[in-house]
């Protein structure tokens, strides 16, 4: 049995142009097929055949056939070629991010509204990409960013994030969402002293938003005092829907209730935000990744 230092020492690049010589049965063919000079190609089956001490090839006029021996060397590697080929495919699928598993989680504004939005065109082209899709508070989204338990964020927030890589994709402002029959609806804006009596859904000050809001108010030298308060804009929007009095809630939290019988106006003073894409810090970003992205940036002013 030969021992493996006396195996001939065969390049990948002479078993491809072996193969393509199998194929293309001229030098001149196989040359133009791989993109090199036909000396080369000739050069290379001559280097194969020493290597291997076997005759690959006969001429027979201005062609070269292949002999039994080489015929069966190519059954034994064309396996090979199929695998290269493959991976070769693989490859390109990662640099294009069309391969892999991506961990998004956004808070509710954008989690409800332009995430699924972005991640069905994101999908469309990318069968082979599987999601992990979470909607939580800022707290949360944060949390999971800072520690990579995900790969993206989109949040709606008023204030500068410092632990993550912060991208803003859009500013937009508070709007206060009321039946379209209200009186105040047929006002350009809406100013916080308007609101002076009115039933009010208000969000909770604990959060980003609610505190925005309460600021907004107090900016406005009106008092903030809701008759409800919930945790999340699309509840109050939800219970204003259901003619519950009015809110003043984001702007993506707002459109669904759009076509129900309510109308969104600016609130004054008025209260800016920011939809922006979090990342973790120092971690380098997947083709993967940044197809979701660009995604995100396509679809926010859909």
């Amino acid at each position: 049995m030969a021992k493996i230092e006396d195996m001939p020492d065969v390049s990948l690049r002479l078993l491809e142009i072996f193969a393509a010589m199998m194929r293309c049965s001229t030098t001149v063919e196989t040359a133009e097929f791989l993109g090199v000079s036909q000396p080369a190609v000739s050069a290379g089956l001559r280097q194969l055949e020493s290597q291997l001490g076997i005759t690959l090839f006969e001429r027979t006029g201005r062609r070269l056939q292949p002999t039994a021996e080489a015929r069966d060397l190519f059954e034994e590697i064309r396996p090979l070629f199929g695998l290269l080929r493959s991976f070769s495919t693989r490859a390109r699928d990662m640099r294009s991010g069309r391969v892999g598993r991506l961990r998004v989680i956004a808070t509710p504004p954008l989690g409800y509204s332009i995430g699924p939005k972005a991640l069905r065109a994101f999908l469309s082209d990318r069968p082979n990409v599987t999601v992990a899709y979470d909607v939580r508070r800022l707290s949360n989204v944060l949390e999971a960013i800072e520690t990579g338990q995900a790969d993206v964020g989109l949040v709606l927030n008023a204030e500068k994030l410092e632990t993550v890589n912060s991208e803003i994709v859009q500013r937009s402002q508070m709007v206060v969402l009321l039946p379209e029959d209200d009186p105040l609806a047929e006002q350009g804006t809406i100013a916080a002293e308007d609101l002076k009596g009115r039933q009010i859904v208000g969000i909770d000050q604990a959060s980003q938003l609610g505190r925005l809001v309460a600021k907004g108010f107090a900016l406005g030298s009106a008092t903030y005092e809701p008759q409800i308060e919930v945790r999340y804009c699309q509840t109050a929007a939800a219970l204003v829907a259901d003619g519950m009095g009015l809110t003043v809630v984001d702007p993506y939290s707002a459109q669904p209730y759009l076509q129900r019988g309510l109308v969104a106006r600016p609130f004054m003073p008025a209260c800016e935000i920011r939809a922006s894409v979090l990342t973790r810090k120092g971690v380098p970003h997947s083709s993967t990744l940044l197809g979701f992205m660009e995604a995100i940036r396509a679809h926010i002013n859909t």
